[in-house]
């Protein structure tokens, strides 16, 4: 490695050690004042290897459907007694931390009624906006500087989550991320039909997309890495090699501890920076998350 490539990389990596909270090194597991050892990570130029985000409380503060909801409440899509239940289901997800399937699947039902007979083009413009209104301000820096940590090692990164597919393909491709999984709701000619393909992409579900992708890819899980804050993750965070509990509820917080996985918590009460979009980088994104829908589509059927 050249001087110069040398302290760049040395810069790079003190500028993702500078996001990480103080507490990282105990939460790690390294005694204080000692130096962690282990291994370079991401290994640069390993084209093997892949990053899997959560995308709700891990990449992002709240639900991205929760922020949606609201987005779309600003444009009329529905009532206010409906704003309301959205709001609370926000309110729970924030101050409980964690995922509430009854909460979750109320949302996803309440969402498919309100998006059904619209075309799928006007909700991803919507989306754009919407994104712009309440979810970049939401991403969480450390999380930011992980996933960037990968991307330039030169792999590929990609959001997986319980989210319309849609709504995290704009996110991924406004992060510059590869692409994202998600759930994925019926359209025929376009338009919205008000229901699923499958069922939402949730817990095992999760696990099964990415080992499916894994192998579409031609990628080695034991040198991948996952990233989650939720326990309903943990069959999605088994299968790599490099598991990471960022945020975790406690349910994680105790697996992950007792499997000595690597943990990172962000809600230090900083506010998060807004995320610009990386040069060149939308294209492929909105590409890779298509394909990857695309896959999911015909491995469900």
């Amino acid at each position: 490695m050249l001087a110069g490539e040398a302290a760049a990389e040395a810069a790079r990596k003190s500028s993702l050690d500078a996001e990480l909270p103080a507490d990282t090194e105990a939460e790690a597991g390294a005694t204080p004042g000692t130096p962690a050892e282990e291994p370079e990570f991401p290994v640069v130029g390993d084209d093997r290897a892949a990053a899997f985000f959560d995308l709700d409380n891990t990449v992002m503060q709240g639900a991205a459907i929760f922020h949606f909801g609201r987005g779309l409440y600003k444009r009329k899509f529905f009532e206010r007694r409906e704003l309301t239940r959205f709001a609370w289901q926000q309110a729970w997800f924030r101050l409980a931390g964690v995922e509430d399937p009854e909460h979750m699947q109320d949302a996803r039902d309440s969402a498919l009624s309100i998006v059904k007979g619209h075309r799928v083009s006007e909700l991803m413009s919507i989306g754009e906006e919407i994104y712009d209104e309440y979810m970049a301000d939401r991403i969480w820096p450390g999380t930011r500087a992980l996933a960037q940590a990968h991307l330039d090692a030169g792999q590929k990164v990609w959001l997986v989550t319980a989210a319309p597919v849609e709504t995290a393909t704009i996110i991924a491709r406004r992060l510059g991320l590869t692409g994202a999984l998600g759930t994925v709701a019926e359209s025929v000619d376009g338009v919205y039909t008000g229901r699923l393909v499958g069922e939402p992409l949730h817990g095992p579900a999760k696990a099964e997309a990415v080992r499916a992708l894994a192998a579409a890819e031609g990628l080695d899980l034991a040198r991948c890495a996952a990233y989650s804050d939720s326990h309903n993750d943990i069959p999605m965070l088994s299968l790599v090699g490099h598991p990471y509990a960022i945020n975790p509820d406690s349910k994680l917080r105790k697996h992950a501890r007792a499997r000595d996985w690597r943990l990172r918590d962000y809600r230090t009460g900083r506010k998060a920076a807004k995320v610009g979009i990386p040069a060149a980088a939308g294209v492929g994104a909105l590409a890779g998350g298509t394909a990857a829908a695309v896959a999911l589509h015909r491995r469900r059927r």
